[in-house]
């Protein structure tokens, strides 16, 4: 399948043990219009960067604070707020909140304890930054735990960063790490099975791309696909999670559907499309019927699929008309949560002796160095 947002977590390890350090520069949150949506983010090393946060001067000023942090090398954290019209000359318009957290290599036994410890299903990482360091707890440990559950109790979808500011003064950035992304599970590798594959890979979705025929499937296609046996392909339904989105486009209409039956009988999937024409989806519809499945179970078979103006025959011209469709039906607005404080700080004026002692703004810790928002 392709890769979800906390890919980063085993990028950042694998980096690790080749570079010395490595920044991660996240969206936390936003209003109005922005270039990226909360939890985009990119990686930055001394070998180069991998990943996006839209370009533009506010891409290009945070890969300028990234590399600074890579030359200090310590373990730190701040957040950088933008309001684009007005400090960046972006025609977006909005305000951005941007992550950005240095991994050394000496953080790399505790990041292994980390990726181990989600392998269990824990869900929600709290990064905090004090005078004291960047903390890391999981599943909103301590007294923020109330953050943690909202990011929990709401849809995966929904379950955007979210900042917040203590009393004391403390910043913390929780984030959901379980995979965010939709499934999509795609069966058949025929001309429009192709084409659509190549584009849903390159969309923010985790695609598993399935067919029955040997040598079918491309070359580089075995991250996200795999070849079984038209019995297994039918079994393999169950093997789903709950929400999944499926599109049936194999090259035998039996196979098809089987393949619809046991999704619908499922009751638990996001959406089921099937190829073909009106007459395949009444067919379908009818022998639905006989089988004994209910009228409320073959509403959701959708058959023709594709959003509609596209009369074109080409197979790349239809792919294009389902991908659209699915992306219409995965769109779900991202504004990102915030509790105490998402405008811009106000301008920090130069520290003198003693100051850190005072406010622990830039203060030093064996634990990293916190730096407050700028």
């Amino acid at each position: 399948m392709t890769p979800g947002p906390h890919s980063w977590l085993p990028t950042v390890i694998e980096r690790l043990a080749q570079v010395p350090a490595v920044v991660r520069i996240v969206v936390a949150q936003v209003q109005g219009s922005t270039p990226r949506e909360p939890g985009a983010y990119m990686l930055v090393d001394a070998a180069g960067l991998t990943g996006t946060i839209g370009g533009g001067r506010l891409e290009w000023e945070a890969l300028a604070a990234a590399r600074e942090m890579l030359q200090q090398g310590n373990r730190a954290a701040r957040l950088m707020n933008r309001v684009l019209g007005i400090d960046l000359g972006q025609c977006c318009g909005g305000v951005v909140a941007v992550w950005l957290e240095c991994f050394p290599q000496q953080s790399l036994p505790q990041l292994q304890a980390l990726h181990g410890r989600l392998a269990a299903g824990v869900a929600v990482l709290s990064t905090a930054v004090s005078a004291e360091g960047v903390r890391q707890t999981l599943s909103g440990d301590g007294e923020l735990a109330p953050t943690a559950a909202t990011l929990l109790e709401v849809p995966r979808h929904q379950a955007t960063p979210m900042v917040v500011r203590t009393r004391e003064g403390e910043l913390s950035f929780f984030e959901r790490l379980d995979e965010q992304y939709p499934a999509v599970w795609l069966y058949g590798a025929g001309h429009v099975g192709q084409a659509l594959a190549g584009m849903l890979v390159q969309l923010p979705l985790r695609l598993l791309w399935q067919d029955s025929r040997p040598g079918q499937l491309p070359p580089g296609s075995s991250d996200y696909s795999r070849v079984l046996s038209e019995p297994e392909l039918v079994r393999s339904v169950t093997d789903a999670a709950a929400g999944t989105y499926f599109l049936v486009m194999t090259h035998d209409h039996g196979l098809d559907y089987d393949l619809c039956r046991a999704v619908l009988l499922r009751e638990d999937s996001a959406w089921l499309g099937l190829i073909g024409s009106q007459s395949k989806g009444a067919r379908f519809r009818s022998r639905l019927r006989r089988d004994g499945l209910c009228a409320q179970a073959i509403e959701r078979l959708v058959c023709p699929i594709g959003i509609t103006g596209v009369n074109s025959k080409w197979p790349a011209a239809i792919a294009v008309a389902i991908a659209a469709q699915l992306m219409q039906l995965l769109s779900q607005p991202a504004t990102g949560l915030l509790v105490n404080s998402a405008v811009p700080a106000a301008p920090v004026a130069p520290c003198t002796a003693g100051d850190c002692d005072n406010c622990g703004g830039h203060a030093q810790a064996s634990k990293g160095t916190v730096v407050t928002e700028t």
